[in-house]
């Protein structure tokens, strides 16, 4: 089995198929929606993949929107590992990795307005750059970062 196949199958797991009478648009793609359930259970790699899934079929101008999620997602998984072990050699050096995905998130999500499918980016970016500016004003020294004060995401559908 396959990483897509893998993903696939996970999805299905997370949201099943699309909803019977949707209008088969973004918001009803069980990738999109897999991505904010992971997203809010804090399985941060899991929304990344799981929406990168989506993201590599996409040929239209969504494909930098997704890019923007999915790099919030990498940047979140950084300050979670960063937060499990400290003082890993590795994870202990992951501040300024999710800074710069913070900053490329932002960057990708900006031409794309205050919303879209059914999503806040406005919130978003706010998150992104209180964050990042966290770490920084610690001189990458502070993790904002904790179980009990992980963002969580709504999608409005309407």
């Amino acid at each position: 089995m396959n990483k897509g196949e893998r993903i696939s199958r996970f999805v299905e797991q997370l949201e099943g198929n699309a909803p019977a009478g949707s209008t088969g648009g973004i918001t009803q793609h069980p990738c999109y929606r897999g991505f904010f359930r992971c997203w809010n259970d804090q399985r941060y790699y899991e929304a990344h993949d799981v929406l990168e899934h989506l993201w590599l079929e996409t040929r239209s101008e969504d494909a930098n929107y997704f890019k923007g999620l999915i790099q919030a997602a990498g940047g979140f998984v950084h300050l979670q590992k960063h937060f499990e072990h400290p003082t890993h050699p590795k994870h202990a050096r992951r501040l300024a990795p999710a800074v710069r995905l913070f900053a490329l998130a932002e960057a990708n999500l900006e031409p794309f307005g205050a919303t879209r499918h059914g999503f806040d980016i406005d919130g978003l970016r706010a998150l992104l750059a209180r964050t990042a500016r966290a770490v920084v004003d610690s001189e990458f020294k502070r993790n904002p970062w904790s179980p009990a004060t992980a963002p969580q995401l709504q999608l409005r559908i309407l």
